[in-house]
């Protein structure tokens, strides 16, 4: 294969809703560019992209796939991201790495909910992007109501440069408005032949190609002046704003196509050859140092790994972008993030399952290794002397939990084992050891998403596992002070244990100002301060305790002890057994013995008074409150907003964006455990959501009584 330099290569995410028919697509380019003998279908599991035994069986991307293609002089590496929501980690990392994206539109449906999405993280990461309507030869295509659609949902900078002659059964013409040359498909698509423009699409093309003129001059003011003296622009002035347009993000180009019969195929990538930027166009990345690092052939070697997997007969594949340099193989390198050395032992150019050696990749080519020692992803390896460390990368929060465990306990290592192995393969399946739970938490994009992993790890692995809701991690608190004292007294033979402690508890308030005395019936308590310490509490609020005890009723050296019981019981609150917060605590008296007392006595003295004073201070369950945004199409709005009263959802705003329905709302974490696949069957598959940790929230009083009466009724069985 030709060793291609940085000028000369173009990194593309090829991206779109679910069904949208990119890896159809991926098989056509294949095809075209001679990589294949023949296309695979989706429906056979024979593609070159989709060739993980879970996405064979479930007939959905589940992973992004690298391939390349030649043209034009060029080489394009097209990522292929799969279209469902669950899985859109793989679209973040494949747009962080790429330069530009193609995206593919539905000509059946026009813009979706995943269309949507999908341009929010382009336009959030500033990418270039062009779309591509897609099946133009399905039944119910309609490229003029797509074409409106997009226009309505994206603004005016959204711009055909290229139409069908006629869409639906009939497809078989594009009219390329770069060329004003006409392309025309045979039965089986492949290479067009190329004529003047029928006189039936004429008056079209022209009124097309003002629009197109139009755009690029609005690209560059040079260039706008001329439009405006002569209402027109030459070829080659409408290329240059158009790519001053595209690289801008001001102008996102609409291109014809059928994945399907290969038509428009041929054309498409010599476009993308010549209106993609290349790496050398882009702004340089950032380290974490925030120096830019330019992709220059000549510099040191900077290699960043975004992505491994573990494959059939090879292991572990390690794909890497080169930030900077021209990687050969033999060459040493330096870990920045783990301080190992690595030897590039070899260099492979990726079309998905099917690897191609080769002996060198300039700076912003994508590529991949195997056999690495102590490479993860995430990391970066340089050239001796260069210090590059990237970490870029901001991945979606999680939306949907699960605890998971292995059906045969002693296996629980091994799933361990697997997990972070898992995490590795994709970042958005996160594993958490809760401490506090006493559960492993795995956290993903949906129930798809989860469902995906536990099917690898049964089938792939053969570990059997389960799926159990997991816990959720209430708080504990009070509302107003209360007293008590506690006296531990045990003589079991020899030395006794003795410990007694008074104390008074009250809600702990930003800005308050210290006690001076407290009232409870009759008695008066003034608190005289000797000490106070304040301690964050590391699940969030603050435990204040102030030593106010006089006269040496208890020795300084047992205070220590006390705060320790008072801690301990703040970690297992007394209502349920959750962490509780936000606690000012004040030790006022207690009683010692000179032979007797000693620290475990003060401790346990103290747990038992702070848990009698806890409960007797209108204490209060807290539980954790969701940010929740949906997007959905507005025939499913009655739906989603009758399942979120039913899930105590509180409505904050409603609007409408693009085309579709907004509806932000709070929503307690208990009540989004199968949001999901709620969400789902409700509207059809065309919603979707996000989730924000908001804040914690008084739980209802029914609520909070079931919950102490199954805390209760769990400590009783115990």
């Amino acid at each position: 294969m030709k060793v291609y330099k940085s000028n000369e290569i173009k990194n593309v995410s090829l991206i779109g809703g679910k069904g949208s028919g990119k890896t159809t697509l991926a098989e056509s380019i294949l095809f075209e560019c001679g990589v294949v003998n023949r296309r695979g279908k989706v429906t056979d599991g024979n593609t070159v992209c989709d060739y993980f035994p879970v996405e064979k069986e479930y007939g959905y991307s589940v992973f992004s796939t690298l391939l390349y293609a030649e043209r034009a002089g060029k080489k394009i590496n097209f990522i292929d991201c799969p279209g469902m929501d669950d899985f859109a980690g793989n679209v973040v990392t494949a747009l962080n790495v790429t330069d530009a994206a193609l995206m593919l539109v539905d000509g059946q449906y026009g813009v979706e909910v995943g269309t949507q999405n999908q341009y929010r993280t382009v336009s959030g990461l500033n990418k270039p992007l062009i779309m591509a309507i897609n099946k133009l030869e399905a039944e119910k295509s309609d490229f003029d109501n797509v074409l409106s659609q997009l226009k309505e949902a994206f603004g005016n900078k959204v711009v055909p440069i290229q139409f069908p002659v006629t869409s639906g059964t009939g497809f078989n013409s594009i009219v390329d408005l770069l060329t004003m040359k006409q392309y025309t498909y045979g039965p089986d698509g492949g290479k067009a032949t190329v004529s003047d423009i029928d006189a039936s699409a004429a008056d079209k093309a022209e009124e097309l190609k003002a629009e197109l003129m139009e755009a690029a001059a609005g690209s560059d003011d040079a260039l706008m002046e001329k439009f405006f003296e002569e209402m027109e622009l030459n070829e080659e002035e409408t290329m240059e704003g158009l790519l001053k347009g595209i690289a801008s993000c001001s102008i996102i180009p609409v291109i014809c196509v059928s994945g399907e019969k290969n038509m428009g195929v041929d054309r498409m990538l010599e476009v993308l050859a010549n209106i993609v930027p290349s790496p050398c166009d882009m702004p340089g990345i950032p380290n974490t140092e925030g120096e830019e690092v330019k992709p220059d052939a000549n510099g040191p070697v900077s290699l960043f790994f975004f992505k491994t997997t573990i494959e059939p007969h090879i292991g572990e594949v390690s794909y890497f972008k080169v930030m900077s340099g021209t990687l050969k193989v033999g060459t040493d390198l330096n870990n920045a993030n783990r301080g190992s050395k690595e030897r590039i032992a070899q260099i492979n150019v990726v079309c998905g399952q099917n690897k191609q050696t080769v002996d060198e990749v300039h700076a912003g080519d994508i590529a991949a290794t195997v056999k690495l020692k102590d490479v993860r992803r995430g990391n970066t390896l340089n050239d001796k002397g260069c210090e590059n460390m990237f970490d870029y990368i901001e991945y979606p929060a999680p939306k949907y939990q699960r605890a998971i465990k292995p059906l045969n306990e002693s296996e629980i290592e091994k799933l361990g084992s697997l997990l972070n192995r898992m995490h590795e393969e994709d970042p958005t399946w996160l594993i958490e050891q809760s401490k506090e739970l006493k559960q492993t938490i795995i956290s993903g994009q949906g129930e798809f998403h989860l469902r995906t992993l536990k099917w690898r790890l049964e089938n792939n692995e053969k570990l059997m596992v389960e799926y159990i809701e997991p816990k959720i991690p209430y708080r504990e608190t009070i509302t107003k002070a209360a007293r008590a004292d506690y006296r531990h007294k045990k003589q079991p033979g020899g030395s006794g244990q003795f410990g007694e402690v008074h104390l008074i508890v009250e809600p702990f308030r930003e800005g308050d100002p210290d006690p001076d005395v407290y009232r409870f019936g009759n008695q008066e308590f003034k608190m005289n301060i000797k000490d106070k310490q304040e301690i964050p509490m590391d699940w969030g609020g603050m435990l204040v305790i102030y030593n106010c005890i006089v006269g040496g009723a208890i020795d300084a050296r047992f205070i220590p002890a006390i705060v320790k019981g008072i801690k301990d019981r703040m970690e297992q609150g007394p209502l349920t057994g959750s962490y509780a917060r936000d606690v000012r605590v004040c030790i006022y008296d207690g009683k010692m013995h000179p032979v007797d007392s000693n620290e475990i006595s003060f401790v346990l003295a103290a747990r038992h008074a702070f848990s009698e004073a806890f409960k007797a201070a209108n204490p209060k369950v807290l539980e954790p409150v969701y940010d929740v945004e949906i997007l959905l199409p507005s025939d499913a709005m009655g739906g989603v907003q009758s399942d979120l009263q039913g899930r105590r959802g509180i409505m904050m705003d409603m609007s409408s964006s693009n085309g579709l329905e907004r509806i932000k709302a709070k929503i307690p974490l208990k009540e989004m455990a199968s949001y999901s696949t709620a969400l789902s069957s409700i509207s059809g598959g065309r919603a979707s959501f996000s989730m924000k940790f908001a804040s914690y929230e008084l739980v209802p009083a029914d609520v909070q009584e079931k919950l102490l009466k199954a805390y209760e009724e769990a400590n009783n069985e115990d």
